[in-house]
């Protein structure tokens, strides 16, 4: 076992209405800036595994292929960013899919997410990282065994067009802040250490 055990963070872009994407928007709802590119690429440079279910595997990593093609529709930052992705070491959870997997640096588990992830926090280093994979980040988020939980929140409100609430199905959850920051003046990132807690607070304690 490591001296220094990995760390969990569920890692998600939100409308501020709760919708992690909208029919018809652009990438990063068109919002991206200079400081928020700046700092995603700073992240990808960190000692950071990747973690997504079978679903997100097959859209992020078509999206990946087709980044590198002249006329993919990406912009060129959203281009670099999904093309970056096939170098980043991935754990893909998925009981449907099988190896070997076509998305370079891509290693596949079939068993429970759970005492997957439990173990490779005792056995590896970094960071552990969710990229979309809303049921998994639920599902992991119940069990107790995240450490961080960030959002960028993005200032639109998509209650028209939003595609997939982040916030359906959780449990109550008492989040303490750890760390804060705009981008380009509009961008807000939040990080918390979230509890997953059984009474509300104020009404006995927090579980």
């Amino acid at each position: 076992m490591s001296d220094q055990t990995a760390t969990l963070l569920v890692d998600l872009i939100i409308s501020l209405d709760g919708y992690a994407s909208a029919e018809g928007w652009p990438g990063w709802w068109g919002l991206e800036g200079p400081e928020y590119l700046a700092w995603l690429d700073e992240e990808a440079k960190k000692d950071v595994t990747t973690l997504m279910g079978a679903n997100t595997y097959r859209l992020m990593s078509g999206m990946s292929g087709q980044a590198g093609e002249a006329d993919s529709g990406f912009s060129k930052e959203e281009g670099d960013s999904l093309a970056g992705l096939a170098a980043v070491p991935k754990v893909i959870f998925s009981s449907t899919l099988k190896e070997p997997l076509a998305w370079p640096n891509s290693e596949l588990v079939s068993g429970d997410a759970v005492e997957a992830v439990r173990e490779m926090k005792q056995t590896r280093t970094g960071t552990l990282s969710t990229l979309g994979s809303l049921s998994l980040c639920r599902y992991l988020l119940s069990a107790g065994l995240v450490d961080r939980y960030r959002l960028v929140v993005f200032p639109v409100i998509t209650g028209k067009t939003g595609r997939e609430r982040i916030y359906d199905g959780y449990p109550d959850v008492a989040l303490d802040m750890v760390e804060s920051r705009t981008f380009d003046g509009r961008l807000q990132m939040l990080e918390y250490v979230p509890r997953v807690i059984d009474t509300p607070l104020g009404r006995g304690g927090g579980g």
